[in-house]
């Protein structure tokens, strides 16, 4: 085993090995508990029950998914990244597809099945380069930052601090609430605790914040810890028996925003935590094919399961910084994910409050992206900017990225810029102006 994950070679061994997995599964633990929140819309009332994922379902489709893509990507493509569902892309599932495009769930997971085929297909073809290097890399930035803005006010929202104001269409929630002084004292606490540097900051702020929402009374107490396994029978093979539903052209523009950001999310934390890790040689990534392949299989998976897109998680920087640098630190994330499983009564403590901090914190990791934005040159920053900002004001990823990919020919058209644009980006541009000619209501 030492020699098939090249320990020797990698300067590590399986203490260090251990300790980074264990690392990288402290700190994207909350995804176990916040994906089932968001699938499930439970922090929106009155919905009908139809439209809410089952939260015990979700939570073990999310956690084998977790520990099935880690396992994959530890194995076949030996990188010491770890996979889950991902932030993002789950609420634009949730809070765009179902909620707001009224789409059924059940058809979504299908498009997120689909998603994860093409994204096969992609990758064994070779086309994924092409496909990549067509699309800009200011509007690849705004997009990350973009859904980190829409992922924030989301937090904001479930916190109580935004709240609805028929004047001003948004406005500041009720300070004085139990439930919103709870959200803030979690978000100082785990602030707190990622400016300190502590691995697994954003998880240990949920702990804290859960532990003080009981003590108050605000948060039923849980009757026990360790319980057995949720039932996956809500959502498994869902997306199989709905597959017929998804060839019309709003379903198309779904499956295309659940594979370019997944496409481009998983391209930007593959090279950033290889290159944390001292993996890439000649600036370029070794197995690159088997990591692709490794992430999008695990999006088919977790779509069977009953889960949004599975991806790539950044906070694999966590177990590199801690020494990992083989597969077998994503082994050992992948073996404690199924641990995980039996931990499903703590789903109960984790409400809205409880998640906001995590959503908002996330939001702030992901707006980092913006630095990199040519700011300076407006043909380039009016794109960009349309793009990050509509997302938030839309309550959509899909909208945002289209206005962006609309906006973006048009100005470097007038620009006298019209050669530096891709074939590709002008396909693009003709999918999006029928997105709003006929898909958006």
């Amino acid at each position: 085993m030492k020699k098939y994950f090249q320990f020797d070679e990698l300067g590590t061994n399986y203490k260090r090995e251990i300790i980074a997995g264990l690392t990288t599964f402290l700190s994207m633990a909350y995804i176990l508990f916040v994906n089932p929140s968001i699938l499930s819309l439970s922090a929106v009332p009155d919905l009908p029950s139809e439209m809410r994922m089952d939260q015990g379902a979700v939570f073990t489709a999310t956690a084998i998914a977790a520990a099935v893509g880690s396992l994959l990507m530890g194995l076949i493509a030996r990188y010491p990244i770890a996979l889950a569902p991902g932030m993002g892309l789950n609420a634009f599932f949730a809070f765009t597809v179902v909620l707001t495009m009224g789409i059924p769930w059940q058809t979504a997971l299908s498009g997120v099945l689909v998603s994860g085929l093409i994204f096969i297909v992609l990758t064994l073809s070779g086309i994924r380069e092409k496909i990549i290097n067509s699309i800009p890399e200011d509007l690849k930035y705004a997009v990350g930052a973009g859904i980190g803005l829409f992922i924030t006010f989301i937090g904001f929202q479930n916190a109580g601090i935004i709240v609805n104001n028929d004047a001003v269409l948004v406005g500041l929630g009720d300070l004085t609430d139990g439930n919103t002084l709870l959200a803030i004292f979690g978000f100082i606490i785990t602030v707190i605790l990622m400016v300190r540097g502590i691995n697994g900051g954003i998880f240990i702020g949920m702990v804290i914040t859960a532990v003080i929402g009981m003590f108050s009374g605000l948060i039923d107490v849980p009757t026990k810890i360790i319980g057995s396994v949720p039932s996956l029978a809500p959502t498994f093979g869902v997306a199989l028996e709905h597959l017929g539903e998804i060839f019309n052209i709003k379903m198309l523009a779904v499956v295309l925003t659940f594979l370019f950001v997944d496409f481009f999310d998983t391209a930007g934390t593959l090279v950033a935590v290889a290159n944390q890790a001292g993996l890439l040689k000649d600036n370029k990534l070794p197995r690159a094919g088997k990591a692709l392949f490794a992430d999008s299989s695990a999006t088919v998976v977790g779509a069977i399961l009953g889960t949004s897109t599975t991806t790539s998680y950044i906070e694999s920087s966590a177990g590199v910084a801690a020494g990992g640098r083989t597969g077998f630190a994503s082994v050992v994330t992948a073996v404690l994910f199924l641990f995980a499983l039996f931990f499903s009564p703590l789903l109960s403590v984790v409400t809205a409050p409880v998640t906001a901090p995590a959503l908002i914190i996330v939001g702030v990791l992901m707006v980092s992206s913006l630095g990199k934005i040519e700011w300076t040159r407006f043909e380039v920053a009016v794109p960009s900017f349309l793009t990050l900002i509509a997302m938030p004001l839309t309550y959509s990823i899909a909208t945002g990225i289209a206005i962006g990919f609309i906006f973006y020919p048009i100005t470097m058209i007038a620009k006298g810029r019209a050669k530096e644009i891709h074939p590709i980006m002008y396909g693009l541009f003709v999918v999006f102006i029928l997105y709003f000619a006929f898909l958006v209501e």
